[in-house]
């Protein structure tokens, strides 16, 4: 089964709430709503108003990778992801109190990060809650292991699900998390953890990607997609089996054009441990090439949620519990 342990400190990516100090969280996420919630209702969801690209550019090689300035800490970071329009960059951070939090670093006049902000509730709950994925229309997908019923009356699906949330700009609070749904009742969380929500927009439609383990596949984590059956809901999900392998594939990430994934796999052919791997294909009709390993920006470390950014000339990673990036 996916082991995400392999971080800086002790931090487990499934564990529980121990050394946490709530009165300091709450603080925090008090102060770090009004700097992330101005960067938002500026405009850091909605500025990419356009329709999906309809060609693929030609982009080059990767290059070696280099840390994130100013978003790393003492505790462990991970889960990275750009905001559309590339005003922010979102990841999971421990530094709060010991279990996994959404945080935000706005992007500043020079192009780099500025300090990370705790996203408030009900984006971040009392359990973990990682691999951020912020979409057009002010929405935000994530995964939560918070477990129980959410405000609109659905039962989680065991282990860490999908969950989504919407920012209204107008009074800078986020909706209540809405829970995707369990694949018993058309939607697709299963039993197991998910990992790594992307959404792409096709001609074809629009399909969630992630990646999901025990009973929705053979134990190890596969990559699954899913159907947009309504604005904000798919379907039950299907393996995508191009990109599966008998080890674990992880936490894929699809490029605005639909025409390129990367995920992390621990598959032979790469350093040994999780890799960053990634496939094409001609068209979104079509079916993904045989995966091949990043070598150039793989690390001999456990390498986690590669993202593309929109643009695809960034590549952002979690490694040995700090945030990396390669451009081309």
């Amino acid at each position: 089964m996916f082991d995400f342990t392999h971080v800086k400190g002790a931090s487990d990516h499934r564990g529980g709430t121990a050394g946490r100090t709530p009165g300091r969280r709450a603080d925090r996420r008090r102060a770090g709503a009004f700097v992330a919630v101005a960067a938002l209702a500026g405009g850091l969801l909605a500025a990419v108003a356009a329709g999906p690209v309809a060609q693929a550019k030609v982009l080059g090689d990767w290059r070696a990778p280099t840390l994130v300035a100013g978003v790393n800490s003492g505790a462990t970071e991970g889960c990275p992801i750009e905001a559309p329009d590339a005003s922010a960059l979102y990841l999971m951070s421990t530094r709060d109190g010991g279990d996994q939090d959404i945080w935000l670093a706005p992007r500043l006049q020079d192009g780099t990060f500025g300090e990370p902000q705790i996203l408030p509730d009900p984006v971040n709950s009392a359990a973990n809650d990682f691999c951020p994925t912020p979409l057009r229309g002010k929405s935000l997908l994530f995964v939560s292991n918070r477990g129980g019923t959410d405000a609109y009356g659905t039962v989680a699906c065991g282990g860490g699900d999908l969950y989504l949330t919407r920012l209204d700009p107008s009074t800078g609070t986020w909706t209540p998390a809405r829970n995707l749904g369990c694949t018993g009742n058309g939607g697709p969380n299963g039993p197991g953890t998910e990992f790594g929500p992307s959404v792409v927009e096709t001609a074809e439609g629009t399909f969630l990607y992630f990646s999901s383990g025990g009973a929705l596949g053979t134990g190890t984590q596969d990559v699954y997609v899913s159907r947009e059956v309504a604005p904000g809901s798919f379907g039950a999900p299907s393996v995508v089996a191009s990109l599966s392998s008998a080890a674990d594939d992880v936490m894929p990430n699809v490029r605005k054009d639909g025409l390129e994934v990367v995920f992390a796999s621990n598959r032979p052919g790469g350093e040994g441990m999780f890799d960053i791997w990634t496939a094409t294909r001609p068209d979104t009709g079509s079916a993904w090439s045989t995966p091949t390993v990043l070598a150039t920006v793989s690390t001999p470390a456990s390498d986690t949620r590669p993202s593309l950014s929109w643009d695809g000339t960034r590549l952002y990673f979690g490694s040995a519990g700090d945030i990396h990036v390669s451009h081309r």
